[in-house]
């Protein structure tokens, strides 16, 4: 499967330009194939692009801008939904590929798979038991310094109290 995005080569506008970029820079750190075709010198490029993006996703005009993102002949999206996926650590599945072993959407993809089939329940309860252990330990520790807080201020209350009956006694001598 080869991901196509189309892109303009002679945009003037800036924000293009750099949403271009961003596409192509994050394939290129994720090693992930693609081919870019330029729809600003070549008029079948710019034709098959503007008909095959779906009519909901075309902005009001009717005129998809660059970059439009296709695997293979199967819309993808454009940048803002690139934008999502990739915020969503979601690329892999909005280009329509299997996300490489180790990679944080493969994990995703695992647990999500493990919570489908139920098998992940019991680390689940396990994690529950963690939080709760964890979140015993501390009220406990809150309470702690709370009787560290009350030991402290009588203390500093007694001693008060022994310097005005020094300074009573003082007083009185």
């Amino acid at each position: 499967m080869v991901i196509k995005v189309f892109l303009a080569s002679s945009s003037g506008s800036t924000a293009i330009k750099k949403k271009q970029q961003d596409v192509v820079g994050f394939l290129e750190a994720l090693k992930i194939d693609y081919t870019q075709l330029d729809i600003a010198s070549n008029e079948e490029n710019r034709m098959w692009m503007r008909e095959n993006v779906p009519g909901e996703k075309k902005p009001t005009n009717g005129i998809p801008l660059p970059p439009q993102i296709f695997n293979e002949e199967i819309y993808c999206g454009d940048y803002e939904t690139f934008f999502e996926a990739k915020e969503d650590n979601a690329v892999y599945e909005f280009l329509g590929l299997t996300p490489p072993p180790g990679s944080k959407e493969a994990q995703q993809a695992e647990n999500a798979q493990k919570l489908h089939n139920g098998s992940a329940a019991e680390e689940h309860l396990d994690d529950d038991k963690t939080r709760k252990v964890a979140e015993e330990e501390e009220q406990e520790e809150g309470d702690e310094d709370r009787a560290e807080e009350d030991l402290v201020s009588e203390e500093e209350e007694e001693l008060r109290e022994l310097e005005e009956e020094e300074e009573q006694a003082s007083e009185e001598d």
